[in-house]
């Protein structure tokens, strides 16, 4: 394949996972509408276990097979590639139906674990056995589908998993937004039916997303068996060999992508034992909607945009590491962390600032004063999602990956120990502040397992985080004066008037952090090889 088809490819892959990731935040405005905080409260119930199970089921198996597919295709030798991928398909399976089987028998426990079965206010028990069992269908068929993914992109084609994940995602969210509505608007439904089958979702695009592969496969059988037949080379790997350096690879990448929903694990079984000891079951849920799926999904957002830029420059890190270029392997590291700091930081600010009309916004006013305090308090510890997920992906270049699993459990067992006692103390908010221990933990032993093994000198870094944290403060004093302002003339009564204040207030923290940045040569150092107007404006500034 050429260089101009795999950077096609690539860019192909990269905006479904951006699209997909947008849509998933996109519908939780309508379906909080329609459900409440109450209803992203169970659905969350249902979901955080189902994203664990499949993370279990697939252990990274679907990756480490793109990765082996690709390897012996170089080599000539599709049969090995082929061989790995029927057993593959077979491993999914069992994997996946086992992992079926535990959700479902096990719900009962896991809701008594999470609701409180003697109050009668809030979601009820047997409304969250409902919502697990439903969602655990889609372990029959996702961990199959990620596999039959994973061996195209082995072939280099992106395509068909590109629109195989925004498919799967489209059927989602109609199939939930309009079932959810037409239970509870039209057929005067349960909301505990309503979530059960906002949750089936999962499986129903699972169908759509398998739907689409399907199809691809079915077009391109005779070209895979023709390059079969041609393969140069059959390595004869015993399966066991293969799946135990399969492993190898695969289980550090799934414990580090585990991360979120792990943390989240934690908050599932405590975070409802803990704050019911101050507010009643239906407060409770409310919280817990807040804070796991309303404020959470929009503090992601800066996660995603930041890790999706600073991933691209991880291949030359690995490279300069091989090639043991030790310069090159400093400037890479460096321009990573400088790119996730410049992007997350202010997003985490103005976010943090604008919490209250932010959330008003974007999921009304009914819950305005438990969601904005939530946001509000969540923000920052976006940095540090940001940090870890990067972090761990240069920790993976330079093959010390067993330090991000060290971190990821140094920082879950501290969230797991200090959990119940900060929501004691600060109420809802000492959940957010166990994770940000946790993963402030975490991030730390990843900094300094890349100073040690790569050999980084931090101090080099240390300026331009000093000039981000600086302009971010400017920038968040300016956006809350903004917001003041807006507020004097146009009061946050309605949804409407927080739709008004929200893009004015973002476009003068933009332009406040960009021209800080930009005449400082800031944004030019950092991002001016991807953009030359920054590159041409920081070498004027240079020549000034």
């Amino acid at each position: 394949m050429s260089e101009r088809q795999l950077v096609r490819g690539t860019m192909i892959l990269t905006a479904s996972i951006f699209i997909s990731k947008m849509l998933g935040l996109i519908y939780i405005f309508p379906f909080q509408a329609i459900v409440g905080l109450e209803g992203l409260a169970l659905y969350t119930y249902g979901y955080v276990p189902y994203t664990v199970l499949l993370s279990l089921a697939t252990i990274g198996i679907p990756l480490a097979v793109s990765k082996f597919v690709a390897k012996y295709n170089a080599l000539g030798d599709y049969r090995t590639g082929q061989r790995l991928f029927q057993s593959g398909l077979v491993v999914m399976g069992i994997t996946g139906f086992a992992a079926f089987l535990v959700l479902f028998f096990l719900a009962p426990f896991v809701a008594t674990s999470i609701l409180d079965t003697d109050d009668l206010q809030g979601n009820s028990v047997n409304d969250a056995v409902f919502t697990i069992r439903m969602v655990s269908v889609a372990l029959l068929i996702v961990p199959v589908m990620s596999i039959v993914r994973g061996y195209f992109q082995g072939h280099q084609s992106m395509g068909p998993t590109a629109v195989s994940q925004v498919v799967e995602q489209i059927v989602r969210i109609i199939f939930i937004l309009l079932l959810t509505y037409l239970i509870i608007n039209v057929w005067n439904g349960e909301l505990g039916t309503a979530i059960g089958f906002a949750t089936f979702g999962a499986f129903v695009g699972g169908l759509g997303g398998m739907a689409v592969l399907v199809v691809y496969f079915l077009k391109r059988r005779d070209r895979f068996q023709a390059k079969i037949e041609k393969s140069t080379a059959d390595h004869q790997i015993p399966l066991t060999k293969m799946y135990k350096e399969l492993l190898r690879y695969s289980i550090p990448i799934s414990l580090v992508g585990l991360s979120i929903p792990l943390y989240q694990m934690v908050d599932l079984f405590t975070f409802n034992t803990a704050l019911s000891a101050v507010y009643d079951a239906d407060v409770v849920d409310r919280y817990f909607g807040a804070f796991a799926q309303a404020a959470h999904k929009l503090i992601l957002i800066p996660v995603s945009v930041a890790t999706a830029m600073s991933l691209a420059i991880l291949p030359s890190v690995t490279s300069a590491f091989i090639n043991n270029e030790k310069d090159r392997l400093q400037r890479q590291i460096t321009q990573t962390y400088q790119i996730i700091l410049f992007l997350s930081v202010p997003a985490a600010v103005g976010l943090s600032v604008l919490a209250y009309p932010a959330y008003g916004a974007l999921f009304g006013l009914g819950d305005l004063a438990i969601g904005g305090e939530i946001l509000r308090n969540y923000a920052p510890v976006a940095v540090l999602f940001a940090i870890f997920a990067v972090t761990s992906s240069l920790l993976q270049g330079i093959n010390r990956q067993k330090y991000a699993v060290i971190a990821l459990a140094s920082g879950l067992v501290l969230k797991l120990s200090t959990n119940v006692l900060f929501i004691g103390w600060f109420e809802a908010n000492g959940a957010i502040y166990a994770t940000g221990l946790g993963y402030l933990t975490a991030v730390a032993v990843n900094v300094w397992a890349i100073g040690r093994f790569a050999e980084y000198d931090y101090r080099s870094l240390l300026k331009r985080v000093l000039l981000i944290a600086m302009f971010a403060f400017v920038m968040g004093l300016v956006v809350f004066a903004v917001n003041r302002l807006m507020q004097l003339i146009v009061p946050l009564e309605t949804q409407g008037a927080a739709f008004l204040m929200l893009p004015v207030a973002i476009i003068a923290g933009i332009a406040v952090y960009g021209l800080l940045g930009i005449k400082s040569g800031l944004a030019g150092q950092i991002l001016g090889h991807r953009f030359r107007f920054l590159k041409k404006r920081d070498r004027a500034s240079e020549e000034a």
